[in-house]
């Protein structure tokens, strides 16, 4: 399936749900190759809270996860084997580089470049952009367990 993934799709692929699934919509995808994703960034995030009430700031982890999202929905789109009942497992993260503070208000761009695969190691070069302008980066791996 090549294209776009809305909130209820994402919801069928990924288990994650309130506070933790991090990914919006699909805003295109070429399975085997790459996909776009969003995340709105707003002010009612549960981690602004305490991360920093007098300067809210997305943690860093946090954009992570939701590029390791995104990470799992490329490999959904991938590999026709796998279906509703697969698990995206992040199995790695390698050269993670924070560029840029993610506040509330912003939309953070997630794009994810496919690198390679082994049996069940999926690895992707990955990219969160606010704006256009670098907010950070990683290379990531997922495992797949297909129930």
């Amino acid at each position: 399936m090549a294209g776009t993934l809305d909130i209820l799709q994402i919801q069928k692929l990924l288990p994650h749900r309130y506070p933790f699934l991090l990914v919006d919509k699909v805003v295109a995808c070429e399975p085997g190759a790459s996909l776009t994703a969003l995340k709105n960034v707003t002010f009612n995030e549960p981690f602004f809270q305490g991360h920093f009430p007098s300067q809210p700031i997305m943690p860093g982890v946090l954009i992570m996860e939701a590029l390791a999202q995104a990470t799992a929905l490329l490999t959904s789109q991938s590999d026709d084997k796998l279906g509703e009942g697969a698990v995206y497992y992040l199995a790695g993260i390698d050269n993670a580089r924070f560029k840029r503070q993610v506040v509330p208000g912003d939309q953070l761009r997630l794009q994810v470049t496919y690198l390679k695969h082994k049996r069940h190691l999926w690895s992707f070069d990955c990219r969160a952009e606010v704006d256009g302008e670098l907010a950070a980066s990683a290379q990531i791996m997922c495992a797949v367990s297909v129930a």
